[in-house]
């Protein structure tokens, strides 16, 4: 059955639909009829436009939401900066390296003593782009052990965040609704839309990567040949219902209780407090939206006589450059699949691509690589940068090269995936060092003992 069996079962009900028009409303009768800005908005709400994109966006790439909410996002003192420690602010603003060797890191610490929220655990692995110029992408890898505070919220303003949890489940509360997001499921929460998060699962800790896209938005691949329906279908995207909560005083500076609302802009951390809850959208209308995948749900396409073919049919989302076909980010998986290519070799082939190439592991292994210690596992990842070669290690060619080729199952039980953009990405002075996590036997132990085959130039 093609849906994730979660061990945390699911507590809220969505929207469904990718890039779907949606509207929803907590309390009827909240959403205005016909029209979206009236004199006097229905229940005595204010009317509050999210826009995406520029209003003159093409129609078909327009984004925009109305919500209608208790108090309007304005309604707060002035920002300011964050001065305290934080070593997730500091990975922002590290120098860069950029190198061209293949990198491969063991499993990033958990959150062990608790220290970190959501916000505080995410550090820049590696990035390219500018927020400011609206071009680029950060990758974060995540690791925190508490909730974000009761009052509490979030938003960044540099990118829509891709969260993909590897460990424990986050039951994120957006301005638009809840969603629980759990390992093999991932999750979009667009540039400027506020949230909080909660841990969900045994062990109260939560580990996974993240991808921040600086410029435009995540879209589902063209299908060309393949047709209509394949690899992430619209309807298997869901979107939060509304739901508000009323913590307000008389006016917007009066009230008992105090939020904390954070924001990431130009890669700083800066703060407010508001005497009103920014969850406080009691309706909306619109196709500018937080929503999350199964990954379970992917109908994973192949070739069904010879060749492997290129990784990009395993596209879930991507976000394309200005260069037809090229993509700035796209969110790549390796499912479960069948292997039936005739005379073929199955596992991904020996590569040098334009691209680079960021990998992580949810579950289980991965086909072209080995686990164990010192290997590709979950948790850790690894990235081969613009023209870097790589490829099957050593004992994963050799065992392809002599297989039996019948019909088989690889990645039972498991998920790998990969961040693909068409930027040289830099890495993090925290992720090439400070994490303390970069394997340094990587190439010796996948490549420097790969055999020669070669029989010889007279040979037939």
């Amino acid at each position: 059955m093609p849906v994730t069996n979660f061990s945390i079962p699911e507590k809220y009900e969505y929207l469904v639909g990718f890039d779907s028009y949606h509207q929803s409303e907590a309390h009827p009768c909240a959403l205005p009829l016909a029209q979206n800005s009236p004199q006097k908005p229905p229940l005595g709400l204010y009317a509050e436009k999210l826009s995406g994109t520029a209003f003159t966006a093409p129609r078909h790439e327009n984004k925009q939401t109305w919500l209608y909410r208790i108090l309007p996002s304005c309604a707060h003192p002035p920002f300011e900066p964050v001065t305290a420690h934080n070593e997730a602010v500091e990975t922002q603003h590290e120098k860069k390296h950029y190198i061209p060797n293949q990198l491969r890191w063991d499993p990033f610490d958990h959150d062990e003593h608790a220290e970190h929220d959501f916000v505080d655990g995410l550090k820049l692995v590696a990035g390219a782009g500018d927020p400011t110029l609206k071009q680029g992408i950060g990758i974060y890898v995540y690791a925190c052990g508490r909730d974000m505070k009761e009052k509490e919220a979030y938003y960044s303003a540099d990118g829509d965040l891709l969260l993909v949890p590897q460990e424990g489940g986050l039951d994120v509360r957006t301005e638009f609704g809840r969603m629980l997001v759990r390992p093999m499921e991932i999750a979009v929460l667009p540039r400027g839309v506020k949230y909080r998060v909660e841990i969900v699962g045994d062990g109260k800790k939560a580990r996974g990567y993240a991808l921040e896209l600086y410029q435009g938005h995540f879209q589902l691949p063209e299908l060309g040949p393949i047709g209509s329906n394949g690899l992430a279908n619209a309807r298997d995207f869901q979107a939060p219902k509304a739901d508000f909560e009323e913590d307000y005083g008389a006016t917007a500076q009066e009230g008992k209780n105090e939020w904390k609302i954070k924001v990431k802009f130009n890669n700083g951390l800066y703060e407010t407090v508001q005497r009103h809850s920014p969850f406080d959208v009691v309706a909306w209308h619109g196709n500018y939206y937080p929503f999350k995948y199964d990954l379970g749900r992917f109908n994973t396409i192949g070739t069904i006589s010879y060749d492997h073919p290129d990784p990009s049919i395993f596209t879930v989302l991507t976000a394309p450059s200005e260069k037809v076909g090229t993509a700035v980010a796209d969110f790549v998986i390796f499912p479960p699949r069948w292997l039936v290519g005739e005379d073929t070799f199955r596992p991904p082939w020996y590569h040098r691509n334009t691209m680079s190439e960021f990998m992580g592991l949810i579950q289980g292994g991965y086909d072209a690589k080995k686990g164990g210690k010192g290997g590709f596992v979950p948790g850790g990842a690894s990235l081969h940068n613009v023209m870097s070669g790589h490829g099957p290690d050593r004992d994963s060619y050799e065992g392809a090269r002599e297989a039996e080729l019948k019909p088989q199952k690889v990645g039972e039980g498991s998920c790998a995936f990969m961040f693909e953009s068409c930027l040289m990405v830099g890495v993090t002075d925290w992720g090439l060092r400070r994490c303390r996590k970069v394997q340094g036997g990587y190439n010796k132990h996948s490549w420097e003992g790969v055999e020669v085959h070669w029989k010889g130039r007279n040979s037939q």
